[in-house]
């Protein structure tokens, strides 16, 4: 919430020169920016204090977690791999769900963590096809922007492909079994769907491809990687 808020916040001037993204809540007097600044820092002191309730590690870290989520809105200001940013900012919630549980960081976990960050890195490649124009126009950074449309993709189906890699690399190192392995088939054959539905002469599908499939990808490996481990349970 913290860090959803705080982008938009960030963001406020640009979203309200931005024809896609005009009709949102600050540009448009829906909410002040003073309640939204508000409503970052009371998101981001709850953060902190649960993170308190858990161990002596997550409170260590929440600065830099809130730190990494909340300065990514920055990012396009001066860096084409805001994309990525934006990826390790989700991609470390896997390690840090890890550090909540256990304590400790077990290092095998960075691989999920890497294997999100180039997950929604790709994707938000893809979502930024479409600011492509606007983008050029205000001088902000990112892949499209530097490498055009058609580049783009196919550097954000790179990106996925290191992720399916990632994955397998993920199972290898857990000792996951063959129902996890149809899980990261799964997420791959989705993946392929995905790109499938744009393309540079027609980004029109943009939304399905960003939201439905992506929410779908993080249940179908949610669900196969839960079955393997009830699957090899004793």
């Amino acid at each position: 919430s913290a860090a959803m808020a705080f982008n938009r916040l960030a963001d406020a001037s640009i979203d309200a020169r931005n024809p896609r993204t005009q009709t949102r809540a600050l540009p448009a007097g829906a909410l002040t920016p003073g309640f939204v600044a508000a409503f970052v820092v009371v998101s981001g002191a709850v953060f902190v204090l649960a993170a308190s309730q858990l161990n002596r590690l997550t409170l260590l870290l929440s600065p830099l977690a809130l730190a990494i989520v909340l300065l990514y809105s920055y990012t396009k200001r001066f860096t084409r791999w805001s994309h990525l940013v934006l990826g390790l900012a989700l991609g470390i919630a896997p390690s840090a769900a890890w550090i909540a549980v256990r304590g400790s960081l077990d290092p095998r976990i960075i691989l999920l963590t890497l294997a999100v960050t180039f997950w929604v890195g790709g994707f938000d490649i893809l979502y930024a096809c479409q600011d492509y124009a606007f983008d050029s126009e205000a001088g902000l950074h990112s892949i499209p922007r530097y490498c055009g449309i058609a580049n783009s993709l196919w550097i954000a189906r790179a990106c996925h492909v290191l992720m399916l890699a990632l994955l397998l690399a993920l199972l290898y190192t857990f000792q996951l079994g063959f129902v996890a392995l149809v899980g990261v088939i799964a997420v791959g054959v989705l993946l392929a769907y995905e790109h499938s539905l744009v393309s540079p002469q027609d980004l029109s599908k943009l939304n399905a491809a960003f939201f439905t499939m992506n929410g779908v990808i993080s249940v179908v490996f949610l669900l196969f990687t839960a079955g393997d481990l009830l699957w090899k349970r004793p």
